[in-house]
């Protein structure tokens, strides 16, 4: 196996070209991912924000959820942003949305309200180093409770949990890929690594995964680019 990483992005709806874009400037290879045979080959899987309702039927017509259950199962790693973290979670306190069920947290579903309620905050994020990570969070859920096994990653300045990681899978509540800040891609590139130097795989990347291993941008101001509101509902 070459050294290259090999990322699909499962791209029924919401904001999977970013992601795309943010794992090509790593020099990961992206692909954007709609059925289960299209898992054959990847080293990692990321499933992005958008509308957690809208995602789960696609999901659930093309075979998906079933399909994702058993990677995670079996310690595939899987990165869920926004409507991914709902998607990821084994409860989702005030929603009908079926979850994947594969991370032992709970989450609440549009936890700030409404499209205009959508905010930016420069985060704390110990394990990507001392310069706070700039945070977009659109109509975003939070973590209400965590498992023993979940490390929780990331707060809001009011002690909220936005970011957490139980083995191979990362969730954040916000949304890295409409930043200029690449760290939480590499981050999960380097859970990637592990996980295929575990199976034997000889991937390019020998940096511990506690750390991003890329440095955030010089300039810290938060620069994204707004999805519509089909795009970004929870």
């Amino acid at each position: 196996m070459n050294g290259r990483k090999r990322i699909g992005v499962l791209a029924l709806q919401g904001a999977f070209m970013e992601h795309i874009a943010s794992f090509q400037k790593l020099d990961a290879e992206a692909l954007a991912i709609r059925l289960p045979r299209e898992f054959r080959g990847l080293d990692g899987l990321v499933v992005p924000g958008g509308e957690s309702t809208s995602i789960s039927q696609l999901m659930r017509s093309y075979g998906l959820i079933r399909a994702l259950r058993g990677l995670a199962r079996h310690g595939f790693p899987v990165f869920g942003t926004c409507a991914g973290m709902i998607l990821l979670a084994k409860s989702a306190s005030d929603s009908t949305v079926e979850t994947i069920g594969a991370m032992d947290i709970e989450v609440s579903r549009n936890a700030f309200g409404r499209q205009i309620d959508s905010f930016e905050t420069f985060l704390p994020v110990p394990a990507l180093g001392e310069v706070p990570f700039p945070g977009v969070l659109i109509r975003a859920p939070v973590i209400v409770g965590v498992g023993p096994e979940v490390e929780i990653l990331a707060h809001l300045p009011d002690g909220t949990p936005v970011a957490a990681r139980q083995g191979n899978l990362l969730v954040s509540a916000f949304h890295p890929e409409l930043t200029l800040d690449l760290r939480f891609h590499a981050y999960f590139l380097n859970i990637v690594s592990a996980y295929a130097e575990e199976r034997g795989y000889r991937l390019d990347n020998n940096q511990p995964w506690e750390a991003s291993g890329v440095p955030p941008p010089e300039n810290q101001a938060i620069c994204w680019r707004g999805l519509s509101n089909e795009g970004t509902q929870q």
